[in-house]
């Protein structure tokens, strides 16, 4: 019998891509034991305000530029898909892909607030799912609401390299090197450096 292909997959805006998501994506690889991670760049963010937002494609070419490796795989599926949410999302891709199994990858802060997205219960029961800690987030994170409802999912991380083979509901807090970067942080860094250009113009 043919062997599944282990993927971990990593949604969100990429506005812009940064190293924090390629730092997450190659730990991912080494921690799990996968062949791929595939990012997965949503065409707008339902809980995101779209002011600010990069064209689809500017921020597809961002994902690429930033993870330069051959393992990681940027993707705009959900276009072709036709999902907007992250639970519709992996359930058409469980349904297509059944050669993969498939890893959700995730940050701290979104584990915080994943009980505001759509059939956020319904994630967890698709996949198993890898919470990799950031700075600020630890407690908020593990005393959250989706932390204490699948608390006696959750696995040690020594047991890293089972957890793609677990059936969900499964999930584990990596307290992997924190990366205090943030896509929020960079913007904000480019307006700023914006500004000050557009201020010595007129000087």
């Amino acid at each position: 019998m043919k062997r599944r292909r282990k993927i971990g997959l990593l949604g969100g805006s990429f506005n812009p891509a940064h190293e924090g998501h390629r730092d997450i994506s190659l730990a991912a690889l080494a921690y799990f034991g996968l062949d791929e991670v595939w990012w997965l760049v949503a065409p707008q963010n339902p809980l995101k305000s779209t002011d600010g937002m990069a064209p689809l494609a500017t921020r597809i070419a961002s994902a690429q530029a930033k993870a330069a490796h051959p393992r990681i795989r940027v993707t705009d599926i959900e276009i072709r898909l036709g999902t907007r949410f992250t639970a519709d999302t992996l359930a058409k891709l469980v349904d297509l892909y059944r050669d993969c199994r498939f890893l959700w990858l995730m940050g701290a802060d979104n584990l915080v607030q994943i009980d505001h997205w759509k059939n956020w219960q319904q994630i967890f029961h698709l996949l198993p799912i890898a919470v990799f800690d950031r700075p600020t987030y630890t407690y908020r994170a593990l005393a959250a609401k989706a932390a204490r409802r699948f608390a006696k999912f959750r696995l040690r991380e020594s047991a890293s390299l089972e957890l793609i083979e677990t059936s969900a509901p499964a999930w584990m807090f990596m307290h992997h090197r924190l990366n205090p970067i943030s896509a929020t942080a960079i913007r904000a860094e480019a307006a700023q450096a914006e500004a000050r250009r557009a201020a010595a113009r007129r000087h």
